[in-house]
Protein backbone atom coordinates (compact mmCIF):
# COMPACT_ATOMS: atom_id res chain seq x y z
CA UNK A 1 0.00 0.00 0.00
CA UNK A 2 1.50 3.32 -0.89
CA UNK A 3 2.01 5.99 1.73
CA UNK A 4 0.08 8.79 2.83
CA UNK A 5 1.98 11.98 2.69
CA UNK A 6 1.34 15.41 4.15
CA UNK A 7 2.55 18.58 2.92
CA UNK A 8 2.96 20.91 5.99
CA UNK A 9 3.21 24.22 3.82
CA UNK A 10 1.60 25.24 0.39
CA UNK A 11 3.98 27.67 -0.76
CA UNK A 12 5.89 27.60 -4.07
CA UNK A 13 8.26 24.81 -3.18
CA UNK A 14 5.10 22.78 -0.58
CA UNK A 15 3.11 22.99 -3.52
CA UNK A 16 5.78 22.10 -6.31
CA UNK A 17 6.17 19.18 -4.19
CA UNK A 18 2.58 18.05 -3.41
CA UNK A 19 1.94 18.32 -7.21
CA UNK A 20 5.46 15.61 -7.82
CA UNK A 21 4.14 13.18 -5.46
CA UNK A 22 0.48 13.07 -6.26
CA UNK A 23 1.57 12.73 -10.00
CA UNK A 24 3.54 9.78 -8.93
CA UNK A 25 0.13 8.28 -7.28
CA UNK A 26 -0.01 9.06 -3.78
CA UNK A 27 -2.33 10.38 -1.92
CA UNK A 28 -1.30 14.04 -0.94
CA UNK A 29 -2.90 16.19 1.63
CA UNK A 30 -1.48 19.66 2.00
CA UNK A 31 -1.72 22.49 4.26
CA UNK A 32 -2.04 26.13 4.04
CA UNK A 33 -2.69 28.53 6.87
CA UNK A 34 -4.55 31.16 4.98
CA UNK A 35 -8.26 29.88 5.17
CA UNK A 36 -9.31 31.47 1.81
CA UNK A 37 -6.17 30.45 0.26
CA UNK A 38 -7.12 26.72 1.42
CA UNK A 39 -10.12 27.37 -0.16
CA UNK A 40 -9.03 29.07 -3.46
CA UNK A 41 -6.52 25.93 -4.71
CA UNK A 42 -8.77 23.01 -3.02
CA UNK A 43 -11.54 24.99 -5.41
CA UNK A 44 -9.32 25.79 -8.71
CA UNK A 45 -7.14 23.10 -7.95
CA UNK A 46 -3.97 26.12 -8.46
CA UNK A 47 -1.77 27.97 -6.46
CA UNK A 48 -2.70 31.48 -8.16
CA UNK A 49 -0.20 33.18 -5.42
CA UNK A 50 3.01 31.21 -5.45
CA UNK A 51 2.67 28.98 -8.71
CA UNK A 52 0.26 30.28 -11.42
CA UNK A 53 -0.56 27.98 -14.34
CA UNK A 54 0.97 24.75 -12.61
CA UNK A 55 -2.39 22.96 -11.83
CA UNK A 56 -2.72 20.24 -9.36
CA UNK A 57 -3.59 16.58 -10.82
CA UNK A 58 -7.28 15.63 -11.07
CA UNK A 59 -8.82 13.87 -8.03
CA UNK A 60 -11.18 12.00 -10.09
CA UNK A 61 -9.21 8.40 -9.21
CA UNK A 62 -9.04 8.77 -6.21
CA UNK A 63 -11.04 10.39 -2.85
CA UNK A 64 -8.16 12.60 -1.99
CA UNK A 65 -5.26 12.22 -4.67
CA UNK A 66 -4.09 15.59 -4.00
CA UNK A 67 -6.68 17.51 -0.72
CA UNK A 68 -5.87 21.04 0.60
CA UNK A 69 -7.01 22.27 3.99
CA UNK A 70 -7.09 24.76 6.33
CA UNK A 71 -7.61 22.41 9.25
CA UNK A 72 -4.42 21.49 10.29
CA UNK A 73 -4.81 18.02 12.81
CA UNK A 74 -6.96 16.66 9.60
CA UNK A 75 -3.91 17.19 7.46
CA UNK A 76 -1.37 15.67 9.89
CA UNK A 77 -3.25 12.98 11.23
CA UNK A 78 -3.97 11.74 7.39
CA UNK A 79 0.00 11.28 6.82
CA UNK A 80 2.13 8.47 6.77
CA UNK A 81 4.76 10.76 6.16
CA UNK A 82 4.93 14.55 6.92
CA UNK A 83 6.91 17.08 4.56
CA UNK A 84 7.06 20.36 6.60
CA UNK A 85 7.67 23.26 4.13
CA UNK A 86 6.93 26.06 6.30
CA UNK A 87 9.96 28.73 6.90
CA UNK A 88 12.60 27.36 9.22
CA UNK A 89 11.01 29.69 12.11
CA UNK A 90 7.52 27.79 12.12
CA UNK A 91 8.77 24.63 12.33
CA UNK A 92 8.95 24.70 16.50
CA UNK A 93 5.88 25.80 16.86
CA UNK A 94 4.02 23.48 13.90
CA UNK A 95 5.79 20.44 15.93
CA UNK A 96 5.01 21.46 19.59
CA UNK A 97 1.23 22.29 18.58
CA UNK A 98 1.12 18.63 16.61
CA UNK A 99 3.24 16.86 18.86
CA UNK A 100 0.38 14.21 19.96
CA UNK A 101 -0.14 13.67 15.98
CA UNK A 102 3.21 13.59 15.03
CA UNK A 103 3.87 10.58 17.27
CA UNK A 104 5.44 7.30 15.20
CA UNK A 105 5.43 9.85 11.67
CA UNK A 106 8.44 10.10 9.69
CA UNK A 107 9.30 13.66 8.88
CA UNK A 108 10.68 15.25 6.13
CA UNK A 109 12.24 18.65 6.24
CA UNK A 110 12.63 21.15 3.12
CA UNK A 111 13.08 24.38 5.67
CA UNK A 112 16.79 25.63 5.10
CA UNK A 113 17.76 27.51 8.37
CA UNK A 114 19.14 27.83 11.95
CA UNK A 115 16.58 28.71 14.78
CA UNK A 116 17.71 32.07 16.31
CA UNK A 117 17.93 31.91 20.01
CA UNK A 118 18.62 27.83 20.42
CA UNK A 119 20.53 27.90 17.49
CA UNK A 120 19.50 24.79 16.38
CA UNK A 121 19.36 22.89 13.05
CA UNK A 122 16.15 21.59 11.58
CA UNK A 123 16.29 18.18 12.49
CA UNK A 124 17.50 19.06 16.12
CA UNK A 125 14.46 21.49 16.50
CA UNK A 126 12.18 18.54 15.15
CA UNK A 127 13.35 16.13 17.78
CA UNK A 128 13.64 18.54 20.43
CA UNK A 129 9.88 19.73 19.82
CA UNK A 130 8.41 16.03 19.40
CA UNK A 131 10.87 13.93 20.46
CA UNK A 132 10.61 12.18 17.10
CA UNK A 133 13.98 9.70 16.48
CA UNK A 134 16.45 10.90 14.25
CA UNK A 135 16.51 7.83 12.57
CA UNK A 136 12.73 8.90 11.52
CA UNK A 137 13.87 12.41 10.60
CA UNK A 138 15.25 13.55 6.91
CA UNK A 139 15.81 16.90 4.97
CA UNK A 140 15.70 17.19 1.65
CA UNK A 141 17.97 20.10 0.34
CA UNK A 142 19.72 21.06 -3.04
CA UNK A 143 19.63 23.61 -6.05
CA UNK A 144 15.58 23.33 -6.48
CA UNK A 145 13.67 26.63 -7.57
CA UNK A 146 10.07 25.73 -7.12
CA UNK A 147 10.39 28.10 -10.24
CA UNK A 148 12.11 25.25 -12.35
CA UNK A 149 10.94 22.11 -10.89
CA UNK A 150 7.54 22.95 -11.46
CA UNK A 151 8.23 22.97 -14.63
CA UNK A 152 9.80 19.78 -14.90
CA UNK A 153 13.15 21.08 -15.84
CA UNK A 154 15.90 18.70 -14.48
CA UNK A 155 17.09 19.26 -10.41
CA UNK A 156 18.76 17.32 -8.06
CA UNK A 157 18.38 17.22 -4.38
CA UNK A 158 19.68 15.11 -1.23
CA UNK A 159 17.71 13.14 0.74
CA UNK A 160 20.01 13.18 4.10
CA UNK A 161 19.24 11.16 7.26
CA UNK A 162 20.91 9.03 10.15
CA UNK A 163 19.01 6.01 8.74
CA UNK A 164 20.00 4.69 5.63
CA UNK A 165 17.17 3.14 5.17
CA UNK A 166 14.41 6.23 4.89
CA UNK A 167 16.66 7.92 2.99
CA UNK A 168 16.48 5.72 0.35
CA UNK A 169 12.82 5.07 0.92
CA UNK A 170 12.57 8.87 0.26
CA UNK A 171 14.84 8.50 -2.77
CA UNK A 172 12.45 6.13 -4.24
CA UNK A 173 9.24 8.24 -3.31
CA UNK A 174 10.13 11.46 -4.70
CA UNK A 175 12.72 10.53 -7.90
CA UNK A 176 11.87 11.04 -11.07
CA UNK A 177 12.84 11.22 -14.93
CA UNK A 178 13.34 15.16 -14.13
CA UNK A 179 13.78 15.00 -10.35
CA UNK A 180 17.23 13.33 -9.42
CA UNK A 181 17.35 12.06 -5.44
CA UNK A 182 20.85 11.60 -3.75
CA UNK A 183 21.27 10.41 -0.59
CA UNK A 184 23.56 11.05 2.34
CA UNK A 185 23.77 10.07 6.41
CA UNK A 186 25.36 13.35 6.55
CA UNK A 187 22.85 15.09 7.82
CA UNK A 188 24.80 17.96 9.97
CA UNK A 189 26.56 18.60 6.89
CA UNK A 190 23.72 18.74 4.70
CA UNK A 191 21.14 20.85 6.69
CA UNK A 192 24.33 23.62 7.61
CA UNK A 193 25.10 23.90 3.66
CA UNK A 194 21.62 24.49 2.97
CA UNK A 195 21.29 26.83 5.72
CA UNK A 196 24.91 28.87 5.35
CA UNK A 197 24.44 29.55 1.88
CA UNK A 198 21.82 31.79 2.16
CA UNK A 199 24.20 33.93 4.02
CA UNK A 200 26.29 34.36 1.05
CA UNK A 201 23.67 34.84 -1.10
CA UNK A 202 22.48 37.93 0.14
CA UNK A 203 26.43 38.93 -0.05
CA UNK A 204 26.26 38.10 -3.86
CA UNK A 205 23.06 40.16 -4.24
CA UNK A 206 25.05 43.31 -2.09
CA UNK A 207 27.42 42.42 -5.01
CA UNK A 208 25.71 42.58 -7.52
CA UNK A 209 23.48 45.46 -6.66
CA UNK A 210 27.33 47.49 -6.40
CA UNK A 211 27.77 46.20 -9.56
CA UNK A 212 31.40 44.29 -8.63
CA UNK A 213 31.64 42.58 -11.43
CA UNK A 214 32.32 38.36 -11.79
CA UNK A 215 35.12 38.54 -10.14
CA UNK A 216 34.01 39.79 -6.95
CA UNK A 217 30.92 37.43 -7.30
CA UNK A 218 33.52 34.43 -8.03
CA UNK A 219 35.58 35.47 -4.91
CA UNK A 220 32.92 35.80 -2.72
CA UNK A 221 30.99 32.04 -3.65
CA UNK A 222 34.18 30.39 -2.96
CA UNK A 223 35.42 31.93 0.23
CA UNK A 224 31.67 31.48 1.32
CA UNK A 225 32.50 28.03 1.07
CA UNK A 226 35.72 28.21 3.06
CA UNK A 227 32.81 29.46 5.40
CA UNK A 228 30.77 27.27 5.25
CA UNK A 229 32.84 24.13 5.36
CA UNK A 230 34.89 25.69 8.55
CA UNK A 231 31.88 25.94 10.48
CA UNK A 232 30.90 22.04 9.27
CA UNK A 233 34.23 20.63 10.89
CA UNK A 234 33.50 22.08 13.46
CA UNK A 235 30.37 20.56 13.99
CA UNK A 236 31.57 17.12 12.88
CA UNK A 237 30.09 17.04 9.06
CA UNK A 238 31.95 15.39 6.36
CA UNK A 239 34.02 18.11 4.54
CA UNK A 240 33.58 16.34 0.99
CA UNK A 241 29.58 17.44 1.53
CA UNK A 242 30.39 20.84 0.51
CA UNK A 243 31.73 20.23 -2.30
CA UNK A 244 28.62 18.10 -3.67
CA UNK A 245 25.07 19.63 -4.97
CA UNK A 246 23.55 20.43 -1.38
CA UNK A 247 26.77 22.67 -0.34
CA UNK A 248 28.20 23.94 -3.54
CA UNK A 249 25.80 22.91 -5.87
CA UNK A 250 23.01 24.84 -3.88
CA UNK A 251 25.34 27.63 -3.31
CA UNK A 252 26.33 28.40 -6.68
CA UNK A 253 22.22 28.66 -7.72
CA UNK A 254 21.25 30.57 -4.58
CA UNK A 255 24.23 33.16 -5.30
CA UNK A 256 23.24 33.83 -9.05
CA UNK A 257 19.76 32.36 -9.82
CA UNK A 258 17.18 35.43 -10.20
CA UNK A 259 14.70 33.57 -8.29
CA UNK A 260 16.85 33.99 -5.34
CA UNK A 261 15.19 35.58 -2.38
CA UNK A 262 18.20 36.16 -0.28
CA UNK A 263 19.77 37.27 -3.51
CA UNK A 264 16.97 39.79 -3.84
CA UNK A 265 17.54 40.88 -0.40
CA UNK A 266 21.65 41.84 -0.85
CA UNK A 267 20.63 43.77 -4.33
CA UNK A 268 18.34 45.87 -2.60
CA UNK A 269 20.63 46.66 0.74
CA UNK A 270 23.12 47.68 -1.91
CA UNK A 271 20.99 50.02 -3.48
CA UNK A 272 19.95 51.54 -0.05
CA UNK A 273 17.01 50.04 0.89
CA UNK A 274 16.35 49.25 4.74
CA UNK A 275 16.25 45.94 5.65
CA UNK A 276 12.31 45.90 7.14
CA UNK A 277 11.40 47.57 4.10
CA UNK A 278 12.78 45.04 2.03
CA UNK A 279 11.30 42.43 4.60
CA UNK A 280 7.87 44.29 4.34
CA UNK A 281 7.71 44.01 0.63
CA UNK A 282 8.47 40.34 0.31
CA UNK A 283 5.40 38.12 0.24
CA UNK A 284 7.59 35.02 0.69
CA UNK A 285 10.54 34.52 3.26
CA UNK A 286 14.11 35.00 2.60
CA UNK A 287 15.52 32.29 5.15
CA UNK A 288 19.10 33.94 4.99
CA UNK A 289 18.31 36.82 7.13
CA UNK A 290 17.59 34.99 10.39
CA UNK A 291 20.27 32.52 9.80
CA UNK A 292 22.86 35.37 9.26
CA UNK A 293 22.01 36.31 13.36
CA UNK A 294 22.30 32.37 14.42
CA UNK A 295 25.12 31.61 12.59
CA UNK A 296 27.25 34.81 13.36
CA UNK A 297 26.02 33.82 17.57
CA UNK A 298 28.07 30.38 16.59
CA UNK A 299 30.93 31.56 14.84
CA UNK A 300 31.41 34.03 17.59
CA UNK A 301 30.96 31.33 20.44
CA UNK A 302 32.54 28.87 18.92
CA UNK A 303 35.78 31.02 17.99
CA UNK A 304 34.98 30.27 14.42
CA UNK A 305 36.57 32.35 11.46
CA UNK A 306 33.91 34.02 9.21
CA UNK A 307 34.45 37.14 8.13
CA UNK A 308 32.12 37.31 5.29
CA UNK A 309 29.46 36.15 7.51
CA UNK A 310 30.47 38.63 9.91
CA UNK A 311 30.13 41.61 7.54
CA UNK A 312 26.85 40.73 6.26
CA UNK A 313 25.53 40.58 10.13
CA UNK A 314 26.63 44.14 10.50
CA UNK A 315 24.95 45.53 7.46
CA UNK A 316 21.87 43.44 7.99
CA UNK A 317 21.45 44.40 12.01
CA UNK A 318 24.07 47.42 12.71
CA UNK A 319 23.71 49.93 10.27
CA UNK A 320 27.22 49.28 8.60
CA UNK A 321 27.19 50.49 4.93
CA UNK A 322 27.72 47.39 2.16
CA UNK A 323 30.61 49.79 1.18
CA UNK A 324 32.43 49.64 4.43
CA UNK A 325 31.45 45.65 4.84
CA UNK A 326 33.59 45.63 1.54
CA UNK A 327 36.63 48.02 2.58
CA UNK A 328 36.71 45.72 5.91
CA UNK A 329 36.87 42.78 3.80
CA UNK A 330 39.47 43.27 1.16
CA UNK A 331 41.56 45.33 3.75
CA UNK A 332 41.95 42.40 6.23
CA UNK A 333 45.57 41.24 6.88
CA UNK A 334 47.00 38.87 4.21
CA UNK A 335 46.27 35.16 4.73
CA UNK A 336 47.61 31.78 3.03
CA UNK A 337 44.65 29.69 0.96
CA UNK A 338 46.28 26.66 2.33
CA UNK A 339 44.28 26.98 5.80
CA UNK A 340 42.95 22.91 5.75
Amino acid sequence: MMKKISVIGMGSWGTTLAILLAEKGFSVFGWEWIKNRAEGMEKYRENKIFLPGCHFPDNANSKYRMKISNDLDFVVENGDIILLAVPSHIIRKICESEKNLLAGKQIVNVAKGIENGSLMRMSEVIHDATGISYENILTLSGPTHAEEVSKKLPATIVAASKSKEFAKQIQNIFMTDFFRVYTSNDLVGVELGGSTKNIIAIGAGISSGMNLGDNAAAALIARGLREITRLGIKFGANPHTFSGISGIGDLIVTCGSEHSRNRHVGVLLAKGKSLQKIIDGMEMVAEGVKTTKSVYYLSEKFGIDMPITRQIYRVLFEGLSPQQALRNLMTREGKSEEEF
